[in-house]
């Protein structure tokens, strides 16, 4: 008698822009000012780029 395979649950993460659940092992994980995000491809990635407010420029500059 040959013994099957348990399956082992997989780490589930969401993506940052679409919500849908991906494998921790697949996910893209750029790092943000505060926090790390994740998302399922490059697609939704460049996505919530576009959508991310621009930072503001320095003004007057350190000496």
């Amino acid at each position: 008698m040959t013994a099957g395979k348990i399956p082992q649950e997989v780490e589930q993460l969401v993506c940052e822009t679409c919500l849908k659940e991906i494998p921790a092992t697949e996910a893209v994980a750029p790092e943000a000012v505060d926090y790390v995000v994740h998302f399922c491809g490059l697609e939704c990635y460049e996505k919530w780029k576009k959508d991310q407010p621009a930072e503001p420029k320095d003004k007057g500059g350190d000496k």
